[in-house]
């Protein structure tokens, strides 16, 4: 549909104004100069995903001109694969903007914005196997921020010492975490294992950590493709960013939340909707991180 036919079928009632304003998103597309056409209405249309500016291979002066224009228009810029020269100037040029910014631990992706980031009451798991693979967890945490999910991080626990990742499992079923990411160098061992282990999604992220015949996380990758355990999903090597998108979209709808926020309750917490059993998506405590030992059977029809 374009525009004019949009406007009729909203005359007409054949879409409702939230439907109408959608559809219409896709043609909020604002230029800058000759050198980007940012999409400003991407998380509308997308589930909460909002547009990512790539700095790696863009001049400093573009992604801070892009960033300024997305502030301007949305109020939230999230910049990703920052050159380590560039970042601080970047950091700076945001925060004389007014706008406040959140960074990750060895993380080149930073979070800008001039209002509040509305919380969607979802909540994302992520663990890292290593302390070389957490400046990619902090990435996707980033992420997840961005699009109103609350975070839970355990670092540094991976198979080569596998005692570490139970108490983070037990501490994320806890906070009845809607999905996990698993990021993992080496031989990425650790996304089979919390699949494994947990009832939600689970999304694999192989780092560039490693060397001799699996370097550049191309043993990682094959590991977490060739997974034996069901319920798992695997993006890119060193795909921070992609991770956390999908695992926010997961959590939020899992919770029943608008991707973009909603009112909040006394608490602080996002309102949502119950699920059709009548749940509300938080936590009853009752959630294991490895099955129960009485065996489900689905019923015949």
């Amino acid at each position: 549909m374009n525009v004019q036919e949009i406007l009729q079928a909203l005359k007409s009632g054949d879409v409702t104004a939230q439907e109408a304003e959608k559809l219409l998103s896709i043609y909020a597309i604002e230029e800058v100069e000759d050198y980007a056409r940012i999409d400003t209405k991407r998380a509308m249309r997308r589930g909460g995903i909002p547009e990512i500016i790539l700095a790696e291979s863009k001049r400093i002066n573009e992604t801070k001109e892009i960033a300024k224009r997305m502030l301007e228009k949305e109020g939230v810029a999230v910049i990703s694969r920052i050159r380590e020269e560039d970042h601080d100037s970047i950091i700076s040029y945001a925060r004389g903007l007014g706008a406040s910014v959140s960074t990750g631990r060895n993380a080149s992706t930073i979070l800008a914005h001039t209002r509040p980031i509305r919380q969607t009451g979802a909540t994302v798991g992520i663990l890292a196997a290593g302390t070389s693979d957490v400046g990619i967890a902090e990435e996707a945490r980033i992420v997840c921020e961005a699009m109103g999910c609350r975070c839970v991080t355990g670092y540094d626990v991976g198979v080569a010492g596998l005692q570490r990742i139970f108490p983070m499992l037990k501490e994320m079923t806890r906070a009845g975490v809607g999905c996990v990411i698993a990021v993992a160098g080496m031989e990425g061992a650790l996304a089979t294992l919390v699949s494994s282990l947990m009832d939600v999604p689970v999304i694999g992220v192989p780092t560039s950590v490693g060397y001799g015949y699996g370097q550049g996380g191309v043993a990682a990758l094959a590991s977490m493709l060739q997974s034996c355990s069901l319920g798992m999903a695997v993006v890119n090597i060193d795909g921070g960013a992609a991770a956390g998108s999908i695992a926010s979209m997961i959590a939020n709808r899992a919770r029943g939340a608008a991707p973009r926020g909603g009112r909040k309750d006394e608490d602080g917490d996002a309102t949502s909707g119950r699920d059709g059993r009548g749940n509300t998506g938080r936590s009853g405590g009752t959630r294991r991180p490895w099955p129960d030992t009485k065996r489900r059977h689905s019923r015949k029809s």
